[in-house]
């Protein structure tokens, strides 16, 4: 088999998912569009010599839909050759694209391929395109399905976190975000949206907060107590009858913030590198898959991580870095105590609490935030793991060169 190398990993910034945020105005197709032509200016390359675009879409509908990949490779001129593919895993989709890329550069089918993923939350909503798990009735009450809101809350009930515990992470990621952006950390890897006049619209991550308190968190009003009382805490319940009750401790101050963002990774067999003169960041070691409890959902990267380690022959012990989605506070913090991970080896510039989680692209952009650290501390490998709807899970080790 052929290894997967990593040539780049380039991002936008993450903007405020709503109307008022700096992306809103930009189409995806552009924005997509526009990091597909920074990523080709990186690098030089000619895109004749892509096999396929494949990105995350986990709504991939209106704006989103129609093979939008395909549709902005087009629109910024590539060669006509260039294909395309969108894939929605939920948020595990970004790291799918990257993951499926790798695959096919592997099985020597294909030898450069751009992944990665765009979701543009502030123009397409979350959930606008609908589906039984969620919208019909017979099929939700036959799959326990509650909101990820829930699943939450029943995993800190479960493993005892308290309010507290969770106020201690969240401000710890907007701790390490806030100094990440300040020392430009995340520089490498950002490229700036510019407006069609060339004025810059968003050159850095606009929803980290640097002046988040303790005190500020404690007086954030737990986010799914609602919906709970509405009779998902009794769907919960029935699926895990040992508790009593489902403890309502996330707030927004300890959830992913919903923000626009799209993330490009360049990946492709040794050969066609030397063939094009790139020269490798790293390569794809490993990938998994996992499946769970549907109703709690969350602990995937667990299972995803332990089975990513063993394909690649490797112990915890071997991973100098962890980047884990942070969906919800007590799902980094479930996963280090799981894993037996110390908090200075996970997250260390933040995540999506404090960034954002734009939700297509997330897994490609934790990929290249975790590519960026691991150069910059001259460290070998790093491990990408994310939960994702349903009980799934997903896991990427990955190796500098």
């Amino acid at each position: 088999m052929a290894e997967a190398m990593i040539f780049e990993a380039l991002r936008t910034p993450r903007g405020k998912g709503k109307p008022g945020g700096a992306l809103h105005g930009v189409k995806p197709v552009d924005l997509l569009g526009g990091l597909l032509q920074a990523l080709q200016r990186r690098l030089d390359f000619d895109p004749a010599a892509l096999d396929d675009v494949v990105m995350g879409i986990v709504t991939p509908i209106g704006e989103q839909g129609a093979v939008l990949p395909k549709t902005a490779a087009l629109k910024i001129g590539w060669d006509c050759r260039v294909s395309g593919l969108q894939v929605n895993r939920f948020c595990a989709s970004g790291l799918e694209a990257v993951n499926l890329a790798a695959q096919k550069v592997a099985s020597g089918w294909e030898d450069l391929i751009v992944a990665g993923g765009i979701e543009s939350m502030s123009r397409v909503p979350l959930g606008s395109d609908g589906g039984a798990w969620s919208q019909d009735p017979e099929t939700s009450a036959a799959i326990g399905f509650v909101p990820q809101g829930i699943s939450a809350d029943l995993l800190a009930t479960l493993d005892g976190w308290s309010r507290d515990d969770l106020d201690g992470y969240a401000l710890a990621s907007q701790q390490r975000a806030a100094r990440a952006q300040l020392e430009g950390r995340f520089d490498r890897s950002l490229v700036p949206v510019m407006a069609d006049d060339a004025k810059v619209l968003l050159a850095r991550d606009e929803i980290v907060k640097p002046q988040t308190t303790r005190d500020g968190l404690a007086q954030l009003k737990p986010a799914f107590a609602e919906l709970g009382a509405a009779g998902y805490d009794a769907v919960a319940l029935a699926r895990h009858p040992s508790l009593e009750r489902v403890a309502h401790c996330h707030t927004a101050g300890t959830s992913s913030g919903i923000v626009d963002g799209a993330a490009a990774v360049l990946i492709g067999s040794a050969a066609m590198g030397r063939s094009l003169g790139l020269e490798p960041r790293g390569r794809i070691v490993a990938t998994a898959l996992s499946g769970g409890d549907a109703t709690l959902m969350l602990t995937g990267p667990v299972p995803a991580a332990r089975k990513a380690l063993a394909k690649a022959g490797l112990r915890l012990a071997d991973i100098d870095l962890f980047e884990i989605n942070e969906a919800f506070a007590a799902v980094p913090l479930h996963v280090m105590r799981a894993l037996g991970l110390a908090h200075d080896q996970v997250n260390v510039n933040g995540g999506a609490i404090a960034l954002g989680h734009p939700l297509g692209a997330t897994g490609a952009m934790l990929l290249g935030t975790l590519l960026d650290e691991l150069e910059r501390r001259d460290a070998r490998r790093g491990l990408v793991t994310l939960c994702a709807g349903g009980g799934m899970g997903i896991a990427t080790i990955v190796e500098r060169c």
